[in-house]
């Protein structure tokens, strides 16, 4: 088995992340590097999507002959839905965004969530973490892993080095600090594993002494 380190490059291999109950499959796709991310199940094979990027074939190829249960798109931005219409057309999965980016995402959403809610993946379930700023209806996406640390999937909202792009928006900056701040940092420990949407993975015990720094600079 490999070890996992989360670094993966367009046209390169994936990584997979082998959690007790739960496979993570990290595969970049795209001129902007997106990262999407396969979870399966590891009792019931059941599998879902996160960001349905770029690349359809390459993705399809990920998802393989299993089946797919759901695409959730992280946020409203063409560059994390662009294989969506594709992926949905041979997979038949159901498409989840977060309620208040739907009007910004072409293909239409099946399943609108927000703040706490679930979504299942086998036996297996993230939460919704709702996070203001980057877009108005980015979320995160958190497993709780019963077995070890938690896993968080965050779209744009949070990267190595700091939040996600808020335009120059002193207000959209604020909040988004703000969410992440109170319902990432302040909740999570420091094992967290964090899963950008573009790039390598990082901790939030890394991340975490900079977030002075961050709220000085102002991004």
């Amino acid at each position: 088995m490999t070890e996992y380190h989360g670094n993966v490059h367009v046209g390169g291999p994936v990584q997979t992340h082998e959690l007790a109950a739960l496979m993570i499959t990290k595969v970049a796709v795209g001129p902007m590097n997106n990262n999407a991310y396969l979870l399966r199940c590891r009792r019931t094979d059941e599998q879902v999507l996160i960001d349905a990027a770029n690349d359809a074939k390459t993705l399809l190829r990920v998802i393989g002959g299993a089946g797919l249960a759901r695409v959730i798109t992280t946020h409203r931005h063409q560059d994390h839905w662009q294989a969506l219409g594709e992926v949905i057309a041979k997979t038949n999965a159901i498409t989840v965004a977060g309620r208040f980016d739907v009007d910004g995402i072409p293909v239409p959403t099946g399943e609108p969530v927000g703040d706490g809610d679930r979504i299942k993946v086998g036996e297996s379930e993230l939460e919704v973490i709702h996070l203001v700023g980057h877009t108005p209806g980015s979320i995160a996406l958190l497993y709780d892993d019963p077995a070890g640390a938690p896993h968080v999937f965050t779209g744009d909202s949070l990267f190595p080095g700091g939040v996600g792009n808020t335009h120059g928006d002193p207000e959209a900056f604020k909040s988004l600090l703000g969410d992440v701040e109170t319902k990432l940092f302040d909740r999570l420990p420091d094992e967290t594993w964090v899963y950008p949407g573009h790039g390598d993975d990082t901790t939030l015990g890394t991340e975490r002494p900079s977030l002075p720094e961050w709220r000085a600079r102002g991004w």
